[in-house]
Order: structure tokens, then C-alpha cells, then sequence
């Protein structure tokens, strides 16, 4: 369906929502993922103002998603690491107040399947908010008005999360006139990059790929050392420099990667926002990447991506987007865990740097190019 063509109907109930919330708790690459279920829903109700409650970590997106009207910045009480059991009732009451005072009609929640969109639905509720939609594994009874019953596991498979989300606004009749991510940075955006890059010794033309050290969980996160030996190798056989990045707390592993290095490289961690890190990726000719919020943005941009994936998930990997998603398969695959339960990494450790730089190379020279639809990851 083309951005010009006639919205879709949504089932009745929903025709007249006025204010509509959309409720995605996670981290940043978690809403990147749900960013085609929030094109649907601004395409089926052009005229609804569109809020997102989301947490702190993905609050700094606020200006990078199109055709969202406001942001509320949220760390539930269920949320790992959110707050103490002392203060959970006063956060749930004072954000129950503030959600009844901004008046919103309908709420669409969601989640990965392993999460219950419960508590969340029982917020929306206190809040007075009347319509409330969310796949649920449990009988919600009163607490959800639409239910659309959760099946996925790990055993009888899992969508991605991409396809989860646009299936659950389908199930109102809101559909999406594409379902690639969105992800948007300004002109002034981009200078302030350029700047950063002439400070750091990178001209205007100089080609340059991009490596991101860090990832969210330490499941996640493939040897520093080891990025260096594949950017290393990037580096001198396509003349590319690499560019890395990465939060000011992972300034330690970008230094690891690069002391290995026998080139010239440059970091820029710790120096940029969400926006400048999108316009960099959008410059880039590639970005390799362990799992995490960049290879989003990098599907979103349309910039070649070379994923380290731990087989912690399946349901994660870039979306519609030109990659090869890396990793060694284990019989440990799809623990869901945070922290390797076995202690070895051997998805990641098991994938030598050498893989990792001919995935990019060929990205970059464009035998590797192809838009994919990954449910799961690849093996290396």
C-alpha cells in the first residue's frame, strides 16, 4: 500500500479513539522495533493524537520518531533494576494521575512474548483510559477489552518482533503502508556529526565504516579484541576508516578493540547522541555490531549491517535489512538470559574475526547486498 493511499478501517470500537497511547516499556531497540506498528496506527487514524509511554533508556528517541505526538518517559516497577518495592505504589499512583490528567481513550500494549502486558494493563485501566489492547497469554478478564491470545514460546516459536507487533494492531484493522523502521535525524543533526568527525580527524569524503563495541546485556556482546583484528582487516583491504562507537561507560572496550588495531581508527564513544550516532550510521558504508540498538537503526537507515547475534533470542535480528547476522550455533540456543547461563559465550567467541571482516567486505562491495526478513539468526 502506497503512503498516498486511502487508510484502512479499523474495527469499529476503535474508529473514534481520539488519544491513543501506545505503551512499548523496553529499551531503545525495542521501540525501533515497534515503530511499523505505530506507522500503522498513524496511518489508520491520521488524525489521533499519538502518545508513547516507553522507559528512560528510550526516552532520547523522542525526536528521531516520525508522526509521534508525545512521549512519556516511564521506569515501571516491573522493569529489572527499576525501583525498590518501597516505592513501586507511589510511581504506579503519581503515573496513574498523570496518564488520567493527559486523557487518553485507548491503549495498545506491547510486548515480547515474554513478557505480560498485565500490569501494564491494569495501569491503563486506573488511569480510566477505556479501550485497551494486548497480546495476553492469561485471561485478562477486565483488564484488557481486546485480547489477542499469546501461544509463542521458545518451543512452538517465536515471531519476530517486528512481525508480533504489526499482528497486533492488525487485529483492530490498523495496517502499516510498509514495514520497514523508521528512524529520522535533522540537518542540524548531521552538522553537528560533521564537526565531530572534523575534531576527530575525519574529513567530509573520507569513506568510513562503523564498529559499536558495547551491547545492553553481556550476553550480547562479542570480544573487544576481536572487533579490532575484523575492523583491522576492513580497514586495509577496503581503505575505509574505522569510525567506533559506543556509551562513554564502554570507552574501556572501544580502547581494547583499537589497541589491537595496526591502522589508523578513531572513537567516538561517549561523544555522541542517539540522533548524531543514526546520521553517522547513515554515512557509513557498514556498521559491525554486537546486538543492540545500533543494528536497529542501522535496518531503519538502510545501512549494511554485519550483526554479532548471541542465540540468547531469535525473534531480534535486523529487520528488512541488508546483513549477514553472525554467530556459532550452540545447544544452548535461545536461553533468553541476560548473563551467559553456561559461562563460555561460544555463540559469539566461536565466530573468529576473519568471518566478521569478510561479511563486511562483502557488504560493502555489494555481493552481500539484498533486503531480508531474518526470524532467524544465521550461522556462522
Amino acid at each position: 500500500m502506497s503512503a498516498t493511499a486511502t487508510p484502512p478501517s479499523c474495527a469499529p470500537a476503535w474508529r473514534g479513539v481520539r488519544r491513543l497511547l501506545a505503551v512499548r516499556l523496553d529499551s531503545l531497540g525495542d521501540v525501533l522495533m515497534t515503530t511499523p506498528a505505530l506507522a500503522a496506527i498513524r496511518h489508520t487514524l491520521p488524525d489521533v493524537h499519538l502518545g508513547l509511554l516507553t522507559s528512560t533508556a528510550a526516552a532520547p528517541l523522542r525526536p528521531h520518531l516520525p508522526g509521534l505526538d508525545e512521549l512519556i518517559a516511564f521506569d515501571a516497577p516491573w522493569s529489572p533494576g527499576a525501583c525498590g518495592a518501597d516505592q513501586a505504589g507511589r510511581l504506579l499512583e503519581a503515573m496513574s494521575a498523570e496518564l488520567a490528567r493527559l486523557r487518553y481513550d485507548a491503549a495498545i500494549i506491547f510486548t515480547a512474548c515474554t513478557q505480560s502486558a498485565l500490569p501494564a494493563a491494569m495501569l491503563c485501566a486506573q488511569a480510566g483510559i477505556g479501550l485497551r489492547l494486548a497480546h495476553c497469554r492469561e485471561d485478562p478478564h477486565a483488564l484488557l477489552t481486546h485480547r489477542v491470545a499469546d501461544a509463542e514460546t521458545v518451543r512452538t516459536g517465536m515471531r519476530h518482533e517486528v512481525a508480533r507487533q504489526l499482528a497486533l494492531v492488525a487485529e483492530v484493522g490498523m495496517q502499516a503502508p510498509s514495514v520497514q523502521l523508521r528512524f529520522r535525524y535533522d540537518a542540524a543533526t548531521h552538522l553537528r556529526l560533521e564537526h565531530k568527525l572534523r575534531r576527530a580527524g575525519v574529513q567530509g569524503g573520507h569513506d568510513c565504516f562503523v564498529v559499536h563495541v558495547g551491547a545492553g546485556a553481556p550476553s550480547h556482546r562479542y570480544p573487544a579484541t576481536a572487533f579490532g583484528r575484523a575492523a583491522a582487516l576492513v580497514a586495509r583491504q577496503s581503505s575505509a576508516l574505522a569510525v567506533f562507537t559506543g556509551s562513554a561507560a564502554e570507552t574501556d572496550l572501544v580502547e581494547a578493540a583499537r589497541a589491537v588495531m595496526d591502522v589508523p581508527s578513531v572513537s567516538l564513544a561517549g561523544a555522541l547522541d542517539v540522533g548524531e550516532l543514526g546520521a553517522l550510521i547513515d554515512r557509513a558504508r557498514v556498521l559491525v555490531t554486537s546486538h543492540c540498538a545500533p543494528a536497529h537503526i542501522a535496518a531503519a537507515l538502510g545501512t549494511p549491517v554485519v550483526d554479532l547475534y548471541a542465540l540468547t533470542h531469535p525473534q531480534r535480528t535486523p529487520w528488512s535489512a541488508a546483513c549477514r547476522v553472525l554467530n556459532r550455533d550452540v545447544a544452548c540456543r535461545n536461553c533468553l538470559q541476560r548473563e551467559c547461563p553456561e559461562g563460555h559465550h561460544a555463540c559469539l567467541r566461536g565466530v573468529v574475526p576473519e568471518r566478521v571482516a569478510l561479511a563486511a567486505l562483502e557488504l560493502m562491495q555489494g555481493t552481500a547486498r539484498g533486503t531480508v526478513f531474518p526470524l532467524a539468526p544465521a550461522r556462522a
